[in-house]
């Protein structure tokens, strides 16, 4: 009965000093993570991801304001607007929605090398209409 005892007792202070350490890394990886999450090359990327992209990186951008990422939200909220008014414009609207199309590529390469590149054309009256963005 002893040596059950034992092997219990050893079993879980093992157990306990696993939970432990396990429990340790959480808080470290949170403040490892929010310089990461918040990056403005990052949420300029995730503004590019359809209209929830967007939301998610405006909200993301809402308490620490990074001047990047708040270009690109506002290039891709002028995209958006401008390729949803052309869908509404039959055989015209669709192929000058190809066009849009080429324009959010451009526009996703840029945040992808971490450079402000503006949409030809309509990029610069994005950056000033939506300039509270």
């Amino acid at each position: 009965m002893s040596d059950e005892k034992n092997i219990n007792d050893n079993l879980n202070d093992d157990a306990n000093q696993f939970a432990d350490h396990r429990q340790d890394p959480a808080p470290q990886f949170t403040e490892n993570a929010n310089p990461i999450l918040y990056d403005g090359k990052n949420v300029a990327i995730i503004a590019h991801i359809t209209l929830i992209g967007w939301i998610i990186a405006l909200f993301m951008n809402n308490n620490t304001k990074n001047e990047f990422a708040s270009f690109y939200i506002r290039q891709m909220l002028g995209l958006m607007i401008v390729a949803f008014i052309l869908s509404f414009i039959p055989f015209v609207g669709w192929i000058l929605n190809i066009i849009m199309l080429v324009l959010w590529i451009i526009s996703l390469l840029g945040a992808f090398e971490g450079q402000k590149k503006l949409v030809p054309v309509l990029g610069e009256y994005f950056q000033d209409w939506f300039k509270s963005l």
